[in-house]
């Protein structure tokens, strides 16, 4: 056999003492992400005395895959209906927070006299704080069941999303000379346009597929799919100027809205967990101690700047939001750290050329440094506030707390502004599907046509064709831009309150319809040579037409209930299934009081036992308002309702009985079994002799069973059968029987 390829020996390597690596790290209670990154360091150049990786370029090539999968993971667990639903203050804190941080890493590049360059990624990777490392950190604290725990996962996801807006920013900055106000802007536009015609199309016609083909598609198929359209969409990322992460991004948000998501998700996990690996591995084997020496002070520098940092800027970030400013400084002191998306944008820098060699190494040595100060920030954020809290006059604090808590509810918006946002909304939404449209048709149907139908004499008919066509794809997407809207609940309100109001909503629909003809026109112009004013004519009576056309009418409404249909297919599967959360769940009068899930572990000693006899009420003062078990849901249980294994409990109580009751359904079980060797069953022939204490005594009068925890098979007859014995059955003196127990009661049995 040939010699195996230096891709398999560094793979090999890599894994074996990321493997080893990790288990110390799990052992000591770290994030498994500072193990990968150890372990990297530990297999790069930069170790003399170990074996190192010999090819570079096919691990990074490795780790572009890991990135990928990442982001597309991350896109499976974000959902665009719950940012929608978060309202405006997770938006204020993100937005807040992601500039101040940013701003603050790029002053602090500049006072170190680092490149252009340098600074603006050096303010990317500050701003972005490690959702894995807080998940974690909340974890092994038990804090992920408090409310402000809840607030800052809403946070992380925002910035999550923000990374990837930051990191296509970033590619266009670092394309041109300079980055000006116009080429973001643009950058800007292009993100938003795409990202709408992708998740448009994609919500419509991914779930349509996924649904034909249920039947056929068992967990490797669906594995196989899923990965397959996160690779699609990357390329397709690719060709239109993004990057790969951020078309297995959209791809992942996309699939997040189908029922088969849940699936998906458990299925790609143990994909992403491999190339995360190598990913992170990677990053580590670009630390060189010897930069880490040269930047020792810069490192300290950034790492003070992330603790004093988040912990100011956070605190404020949450407190414009609405938190009181305990719960503000309980979020801000939690988000100082950074993590995997700092690698990300760090290994972006790299790949573009455009940052220098050392920032790697050390915004990694920051990470690591942070993320071990993580637990401790989080548990300083209590004393902060109660050294502040004695410090302040009483006066400064209470109106700090009346001045966020009293934060304004930012759904509530006027007739106006909420019919002209859907307005809006719409024409933005439905002139994106018809110009993606109008470019398909002129870049593939256009010349197919043109090639079908040469000559001068035809090439008239191959535009009026292609135009035609064109006209009867993008009418429904005009008539429901002109139409839509104009018999809702608002309109009629504003209609019915002022005469005043009636030329403002009919001026609504002319400026649609002057839109919705624009797209006509562009046809026409682009397709012949008519005079402006006839194609002026053109548009407007085609528009017209499309309005008052029932086949038209009958296409749009199908495409748009559809189009619900596939988007709330998720939601109809939970409601289903009874997974999803209450209603009430956001109206409960106590801001310390909530909503949270807990699961009945396999080993718990409450399992087995009624709701009156664990007395959850009297002990930690918590309601169980729901237990979902398999696909059922029991609602208001009472007190006879039974808790079995992997039950999931829906539990209100404050964060303090939250935390007590979580405490005492982990700890609360069996426990390991120190002696598991000693648990093994045997089979053993045993002969009833004159001296035996068995003669004479039914199978039901020896206590075998009861006395020796022993169990009888069988009475031996012949060589080859055994007969069963009966309960009432007396042994006798030379009865061979056999019987089944562990070892310890045979030897108890037989001697």
């Amino acid at each position: 056999m040939g010699e195996l390829p230096a891709l398999i020996k560094d793979l090999a390597l890599i894994l074996v003492v990321a493997g080893i690596v990790t288990l110390v790290f799990k052992k000591l209670k770290q994030p498994l992400v500072l193990g990968y990154v150890v372990a990297g360091f530990l297999v790069s150049t930069h170790m003399p005395y170990v074996a190192s990786v010999v090819d570079q370029e096919d691990i990074q090539t490795w780790a572009d895959i890991g990135v990928m999968f990442l982001l597309f993971s991350l896109g499976l667990d974000f959902s665009f209906k719950k940012i929608l639903k978060m309202g405006a203050s997770p938006i204020i804190a993100t937005c807040t927070i992601v500039f101040c941080m940013m701003m603050l890493g790029i002053m602090v590049g500049h006072a170190f006299g680092w490149p252009k360059m340098d600074c603006i990624f050096l303010g990317g990777m500050l701003a972005m704080s490690s959702t894995t490392i807080i998940y974690k950190a909340f974890d092994d604290l038990g804090l992920r069941q408090q409310h402000f725990a809840s607030i800052v996962m809403s946070v992380l996801i925002l910035e999550d999303i923000l990374a990837i807006v930051m990191m296509v920013m970033l590619s266009a900055i670092a394309s041109g000379n300079s980055p000006d106000g116009g080429q973001m802007l643009g950058s800007v536009a292009k993100i938003a346009f795409f990202l709408v015609l992708w998740f448009v199309v994609g919500i419509f016609a991914i779930p349509l597929f996924l649904r034909s083909m249920r039947r056929q598609m068992n967990n490797e198929v669906l594995l196989v799919v899923s990965l397959g359209l996160c690779c699609a969409m990357a390329v397709l990322s690719t060709e239109v100027g993004f990057s790969s992460a951020f078309g297995a991004f959209v791809m992942g948000s996309i699939l997040a809205e189908t029922i088969e998501a849940e699936k998906i998700i458990k299925l790609v996990e143990p994909v992403k967990n491999l190339f995360g690996a190598v990913f992170f591995v990677s990053v580590g084997m670009l630390v060189d101690p010897m930069i880490l020496l040269q930047y020792a002070f810069p490192i300290f520098v950034l790492v003070m700047t992330i603790l004093v940092g988040q912990a100011v800027f956070g605190s404020l970030g949450f407190m414009l939001a609405g938190e009181s400013l305990r719960s503000a400084m309980k979020c801000g002191f939690s988000m100082a750290q950074i993590g995997e998306f700092s690698f990300i944008i760090a290994s972006l820098g790299l790949s573009l050329g455009v940052i220098s060699d050392y920032l790697y190494p050390v915004v990694v040595a920051v990470s690591v440094i942070t993320t071990f100060l993580t637990p401790y920030m989080i548990r300083l954020a209590t004393p902060a506030y109660n050294s502040l809290e004695h410090k302040l006059p009483n006066k400064i604090i209470t109106s700090l707390n009346k001045l966020t808590m009293s934060h304004p509810n930012t759904t509530e918006k006027s007739k106006w502004k909420k019919l002209l946002t859907q307005m809006a909304v719409n024409t933005i939404v439905y002139g994106i599907l018809s110009a993606a449209i109008i470019t398909l048709m002129f870049t593939i149907v256009l010349p197919f046509m043109r090639r079908l139908l040469p000559g001068w004499e035809l090439h008239w008919y191959a535009n009026a064709i292609t135009g035609v066509l064109t006209v009867l794809l993008i009418s429904p997407f005009l008539r429901a831009m002109v139409m839509k809207k104009n018999h809702s609940e608002e309109w009629k309100a504003l209609w019915i309150e002022s005469n005043v109001n009636h030329l403002p909503l009919i001026f609504t629909i002319l400026v649609r319809i002057v839109i919705a003809a624009s797209f006509v026109f562009y046809i026409c112009n682009y397709l012949t040579r008519f005079r402006p004013a006839l194609m002026i004519t053109i548009g407007l009576a085609v528009v017209v037409l499309i309005v008052f056309s029932r086949w038209v009418k009958h296409r749009s409404i199908k495409l748009e209930r559809l189009f619900i249909l596939n988007l709330r297919s998720r939601d109809i599967e939970a409601q289903v299934h009874g997974h999803k959360r209450p209603l009430y769940e956001g109206k409960l009068l106590d801001r310390d009081i909530h909503i949270s899930d807990f699961e009945v572990p396999a080993d718990s000693l409450w399992a087995g036992q009624t709701l009156r006899e664990l007395q959850l009420g009297k002990k930690y003062g918590v309601h169980v308002s729901s237990i979902l078990r398999a696909n059922r849901r029991l609602n208001i249980p009472d007190g006879h309702s039974v808790v079995f294994p992997f039950d999931k409990l829906q539990v209100i109580g404050s964060d303090d009985q939250l935390t007590a009751f979580h405490h005492a359904l982990e700890t609360e079980l069996y426990g390991e079994d120190l002696e598991l060797e000693k648990r093994e069953m045997k089979l053993r022939s045993m002969v009833i002799t004159t001296k035996s204490q068995f003669v004479g005594k039914t199978l039901q009068e020896s206590g075998i069973r009861d006395r020796y925890n022993c169990m009888v098979v069988g009475i031996e007859e012949g060589e080859e059968n055994l007969s069963q014995v009966k309960p009432t059955y007396r042994f006798q003196r030379g009865d061979i029987i056999w019987v089944v127990g562990e070892v310890d009661d045979l030897e108890k049995l037989i001697n």
